[in-house]
C-alpha cells in the first residue's frame, strides 16, 4: 500500500479487499478521500468491481412520500421541517390512508422497488404505529413486489416490533454525522437515541436502512467514524446525502462539495460497506452537476422524483440517465416501458430525445458582426 497513486495495484487491492469483504485501514480511507495521489477514475473502477460482485448492474429506484410536512418539534438544523427553521415550506399534518394509498400505487406503477414512508416528528406514539402497521399490511395486500421503508424517528422495540409483524421491510434511521459533531447539528436528541432506534429494530429482526449527510461542516474523521459505523452495524441500506443548503433551515449555506469528493464518498462507501444498498441521495443534482451518471459505480440505488422537500430531476431524466449508462432497474417494470410512459411514446424504443433539436439561427451564428453602417475600406 506504500505507493499510492503510483500503480493500479493499489487499486487492484482495494477492490480485492472489498470483494472480500476485508476492512481497509483508516488511514487508507482517508487517502481515499483527500489524496491527490489517488486518482478518481481507477478509484470509481475498483469501487465497480465490487458493487458489481454483490449489486450486479441493477439500479433500485426509491420513491419519498413525505407523509407528514413540518410541525416538528425537533430542532435538527439541516431540516426545514425544523421547528427552528423559518423555510417556506408547505406544512400539513398526516395524510389521509387513501392518500398513502394511492401514492403507494403511483410508486409501484413508476418503477419504485421501494415505497419510503417519511413522517416529521420525534417519534410515534403507539396510535400511530398500530395506525402505520394497518397501511403497510394494505400495502403489501395490493403491490406484493413493492418493499416498504419508513421514517418514524425514535422507536423502542415495542413499536419496532408491531411494525415488522404487519410486514415492514426496512426501517430508515439516519446516524446523520458522527457522535462529535452530533451536538452541532441538533440538540434535542443524541447519536446514542438514534443508536438505540436502531439496536430496538435489529432486536425484532428488522432490516436497517441509515446513512449520513455529507457537508454539515463535519471534518474526515467524522466523516470515517459514520462509514465505519454503518460497517459494524451491518446496515442493509445506505443513503449517502450532500447537504441541500434551503433557505430558512438553521445551518444556512456551507461549503459546496465538488463531483469529485462527492464521488470519493461514494466510493468509500462501497469499500468498507461491499454488500450493502448504497444509494446516491438527496443533493446529487445540486453536487455532482454533470457528473451524476458516475455516481451509479457506486451506488447502486438513487431516489426519483426528489426528496422530502426540493424537487430532483425530471423522472425521465434521471431513467434515460440509467439506461443509457447500460444499467437496469430492480422493477417489475422494464425500463423502456417507463421511459415510453414518460416520453408520452406509443410504440417503438422510445430512444428518440425528448426536446426537439434547435437551429441555431443568424444570431446566434453571427455574434459579432460588424455594423452594416461601417464604412467599407478602399
Amino acid at each position: 500500500m506504500e505507493n499510492l497513486g503510483i500503480s493500479g495495484d493499489f487499486y487492484q487491492e482495494l477492490a480485492r479487499q472489498g470483494i472480500a469483504s476485508e476492512i481497509i485501514s483508516r488511514e487508507t480511507a482517508a487517502q481515499i478521500l483527500t489524496s491527490p495521489r489517488i486518482e478518481l477514475l481507477p478509484l470509481l473502477n475498483a469501487a465497480f468491481e465490487v458493487r458489481r460482485k454483490f449489486r450486479g448492474t441493477e439500479v433500485s429506484i426509491h420513491i419519498i412520500n413525505n407523509a407528514q410536512n413540518g410541525y416538528c418539534p425537533e430542532d435538527c438544523r439541516y431540516c426545514a421541517q425544523a421547528r427552528t427553521a423559518d423555510s417556506d415550506i408547505e406544512k400539513y399534518p398526516l395524510k389521509s390512508d387513501e392518500e398513502i394509498l394511492a401514492e403507494a400505487k403511483n410508486a409501484y406503477e413508476r418503477g419504485a422497488f421501494r415505497y419510503c414512508m417519511v413522517f416529521a416528528g420525534r417519534g410515534p406514539s403507539l396510535t400511530r404505529v398500530t395506525h402505520l402497521a394497518r397501511l403497510i399490511r394494505t400495502i403489501k395486500v395490493q403491490y406484493p413486489p413493492l418493499q416498504v421503508c419508513v421514517s418514524t424517528g425514535l422507536l423502542n422495540e415495542e413499536k419496532a416490533r408491531i411494525l415488522k409483524e404487519a410486514g415492514l421491510d426496512r426501517l430508515n434511521h439516519n446516524l446523520n454525522t458522527s457522535e462529535r459533531h452530533y451536538p452541532n447539528i441538533c440538540m434535542t436528541h443524541t447519536y446514542a437515541d438514534r443508536l438505540n432506534t436502531l439496536a430496538a429494530a435489529r432486536r425484532v429482526d428488522m432490516a436497517l436502512c441509515s446513512g449520513m449527510i455529507v457537508g454539515m461542516g463535519e471534518s474526515s474523521d467524522d466523516l470515517l467514524e459514520v462509514v465505519y459505523a454503518l460497517r459494524q452495524l451491518e446496515v442493509e441500506s445506505i443513503p449517502v446525502n450532500f447537504y441541500i443548503p434551503i433557505t430558512g433551515n438553521v445551518l444556512g449555506p456551507a461549503s459546496p462539495l465538488s463531483p469529485e469528493y462527492c464521488l470519493r464518498v461514494l466510493c468509500l462507501f462501497r469499500l468498507l460497506n461491499p454488500q450493502a444498498e448504497i444509494r446516491v441521495a438527496a443533493g446529487r443534482e445540486l453536487h455532482l452537476r454533470s457528473m451524476q451518471v458516475m455516481a451509479l459505480y457506486p451506488a447502486n440505488s438513487l431516489f426519483l422524483e426528489g426528496y422530502l422537500n426540493t424537487k430532483g430531476d425530471e423522472r425521465w431524466r434521471t431513467l434515460q440517465m440509467i439506461k443509457d449508462a447500460g444499467f437496469t432497474i430492480k422493477s417489475d417494470h422494464a425500463i423502456d416501458e417507463l421511459l415510453r410512459k414518460e416520453k408520452g411514446c406509443l410504440k417503438g424504443s422510445c430512444d428518440e430525445p425528448v426536446e426537439q433539436v434547435s437551429m441555431k439561427r443568424h444570431q446566434d451564428l453571427r455574434l459579432f458582426m460588424p455594423s452594416m453602417t461601417a464604412p467599407v475600406k478602399g
